[in-house]
């Protein structure tokens, strides 16, 4: 019987579709279907067909709470029941809006279903939210605009106060032929299909949720699709992207050398951008990286002098958009960890928050002002000069240990020379000294006197 019913709200449907004077049967395919199922039922009084049953008649009463007893043990379920409520009726809101190229504002639908669910209370109410079925139904009835929920109300009114005992022999199945058959418009397989192609891994979410919700029912569905959209979510914040950065090919602009096989890195220079805000999550993983990093060089696309290791580390700060103490502190401990290798780090553009945290938290005095520039080339440049007076400084006996400087400290305590950029970086051995400054450095905080 429900697949018969189901069989004639969709030719109703369709032909409602097709054919614009036949519009009528679209809307009136639920009434029909409630109709024939009552008339079936009431003619041949089949045994094994589940009914609707008894409906108690009337409105519900006014009432005004006054004991609060069992309000403790009802605050988890009305938690529960208002995320539920939440998340089931802008998704339905949302898609309804998508189908007909409408803007949703989901602020508005909330703030409706809070009064809804205020003035429902003082009369016993169901908790109110936008269920898929009830909105389904309504949609393909060929509803366009608020007042069908008040001519939805009014009907149900009169039916309740005068038409509840024609409730009784309406079969539970012609009610499912009507969910189906106005849900099956909603089931959007060309979104799938395209979740495949862009992205894998919202179309895992997409058959987690679908699948959930299609077996153990759309609360658990629901609630299921957000533990695995927030798992996700966690996840790619706790495992950012990092990228080491080259330079293209006559520009001063450095971009991801996975993205750019032409751009070109530096000998003893690795430069890093950190895609994402770094906080206690994600600390740890971009250490990780960046120990990784400063072992394994790729040397095929490399120029500037010929050294043996990396001496010194740029981080690119400009897509990083908050840090907390933490990361700082994280970033003190690499510092230290670097010093004791011989390995400079340098910073570049960060914003002006993060500037605040590293000031007031001694970064800045624990790196150096010398060390925070405003663009990667300018870094690059000054690493350059010192690269170069790294692999030409003699080698002479190590004073006693107590007072024995490392190689890099030996070398940032000396005046320097600023050398010839291009012929750094072409890996000239031999580059002219010149007493100018290079005019295009730009440090980001004023260096010490």
């Amino acid at each position: 019987m429900g697949c018969i019913i189901l069989a004639i709200l969709l030719v109703m449907k369709h032909l409602g579709k097709s054919r614009k004077y036949l519009r009528f049967l679209r809307a009136a395919g639920p009434l029909t279907a409630v109709v024939l199922g009552t008339g079936f039922v009431k003619i041949f009084n089949p045994s094994t067909i589940s009914l609707v049953g008894e409906i108690p008649q009337g409105l519900p009463s006014f009432s005004i709470p006054k004991n609060f007893g069992y309000m403790t043990s009802l605050i988890p379920t009305a938690l529960l029941i208002t995320g539920v409520a939440i998340l089931e009726s802008v998704g339905i809101a949302k898609a309804l809006a998508a189908k007909n190229g409408y803007e949703l504002d989901s602020n508005q639908e909330l703030f409706g279903l809070g009064v809804s669910n205020i003035l429902g209370s003082f009369f016993s109410a169901y908790p109110t939210t936008g269920s898929f079925s009830r909105s389904a139904v309504n949609h393909e009835s060929g509803a366009k605009s608020g007042v069908s929920g008040i001519v939805t109300g009014i009907i149900m009114g009169c039916a309740l106060l005068f038409l509840t005992s024609l409730f009784e022999y309406i079969p539970q199945c012609a009610l499912a032929a009507i969910v189906i058959s106005a849900v099956m418009g909603l089931v959007d397989y060309q979104e799938a299909i395209f979740l495949w192609r862009v992205d894998k891994k919202d179309f895992l979410l997409w058959t987690i949720t679908s699948t959930t919700t299609l077996f153990l029912g759309i609360e658990i569905g629901v609630l299921v699709g957000v533990g695995a959209s927030l798992a996700f979510v966690i996840h790619e914040s706790a495992n950012p992207h990092i990228a080491v950065l080259g330079r293209l090919p006559g520009t001063t602009v450095y971009r991801n050398v996975e993205q750019y096989p032409e751009a070109y890195t530096y000998n003893g220079i690795v430069i890093v951008r950190i895609d994402a805000p770094i906080y206690f999550a994600n600390i740890s993983h971009i250490k990780d990286r960046l120990r990784e990093y400063e072992i394994e060089v790729d040397k095929s696309a490399r120029r500037g002098p010929e050294v043996d290791r990396v001496y010194f580390v740029i981080l690119e700060m400009a897509p990083v958009t908050y840090i907390d103490s933490s990361a700082v502190q994280a970033l003190k401990d690499l510092h230290q960890e670097y010093k004791s290798r011989d390995i400079q780090i340098a910073i570049s553009n960060p914003n002006q928050d993060i500037l605040l945290t590293f000031t007031k938290s001694g970064v800045v005095d624990m790196i150096g002002k010398e060390w925070f520039f405003v663009r990667v080339h300018d870094a690059v440049q000054v690493c350059l000069q010192h690269v170069q007076n790294i692999k030409e400084m003699p080698t002479t006996p190590d004073p006693p240990p107590e007072e024995s400087p490392s190689l890099l400290q030996r070398l940032l305590r000396q005046t320097g020379e600023d050398l010839s950029i291009p012929e750094l970086e072409s890996g000239n051995q031999s580059p002219p000294a010149s007493t100018d400054t290079d005019p295009q450095l730009e440090p980001l905080l004023p260096r010490k006197p």
